[in-house]
């Protein structure tokens, strides 16, 4: 039962991009440095509060993009990653967060806008360190956007679409590489990609390297999900070791 004298608490309705990118066979994600306070200085996440009560979450999103990094909708499609509502979470007031991710290639860069003094790419290894503050919870919300990521490539073929028109096993094991954070085991890589039929496929003359080896050239296959998946090595096997 109600009581007649209940007065609903009054929150506000924020969103939060994680918008990662490969640079320099390197993960990246899009900061921003905070213009005003809360945390004035800051990294953050690009974001921000609703306009106004008839706001589409999605169009928020869109708009801080465009507001925050200058980036358009149209070069990027943002999914839903989590919603985030500790209490305290935001020194303002009890603010809850829809997060949206994106992970794209080639992206431009971004020019910072309204209350972000600066905007970058900045490698995840270096926004996730202890040197580097993230403001309100950006740092709970990064480390979600990455698994995510990763998770992705285990189960589509997304890696590819960082790749050119054409490419090398070499290079799609570099793309995962970069996204997982881990060195793998080129010969396992070799046969766990060529288990999943249509997920890459033979395409054009091969390439000669220095060593006058031509390798194989691959194009996307017809597959969108990975069966079976391309899961990240647990076994040290799968992974390489350096010789002392």
């Amino acid at each position: 039962m109600i009581d007649d004298h209940w007065v609903p608490p009054k929150v506000l309705l924020a969103v939060d991009l994680v918008i990662l990118t490969l640079r320099v066979s390197r993960l990246h994600v899009l900061l921003v440095e905070r213009g005003i306070e809360p945390y004035q200085g800051s990294l953050a996440l690009p974001g921000g509060f609703l306009n106004h009560a008839e706001e589409d979450l999605l169009a928020a999103a869109h708009r801080e993009l465009s507001e925050e990094a200058g980036l358009t909708a149209d070069q990027l499609h943002l999914e839903q990653l989590g919603a985030y509502g500790t209490p305290g979470r935001d020194p303002r007031g009890r603010v809850i967060s829809l997060a949206y991710l994106t992970i794209a290639p080639r992206l431009p860069e971004p020019i910072a806008g309204t209350d972000a003094s600066d905007a970058g790419w900045v490698p995840t290894d270096l926004a996730l360190s202890p040197r580097t503050k993230l403001a309100f919870d950006h740092r709970q919300i990064l480390t979600d956007g990455i698994d995510r990521a990763r998770s992705k490539l285990e189960h589509s073929t997304l890696a590819t679409a960082f790749c050119g028109p054409t490419f090398t096993i070499a290079e799609l094991q570099q793309v995962y590489e970069a996204v997982w954070g881990v060195r793998l085991d080129p010969r396992n890589f070799y046969r766990k990609v060529q288990n999943v039929e249509g997920f890459i496929v033979p395409a054009g003359p091969t390439r000669k390297t220095d060593t006058g080896r031509p390798p194989r050239q691959f194009r996307q296959g017809p597959r969108t999900t990975l069966h079976p998946p391309m899961t990240r090595p647990t076994d040290p096997a799968d992974k390489e070791t350096a010789e002392p």
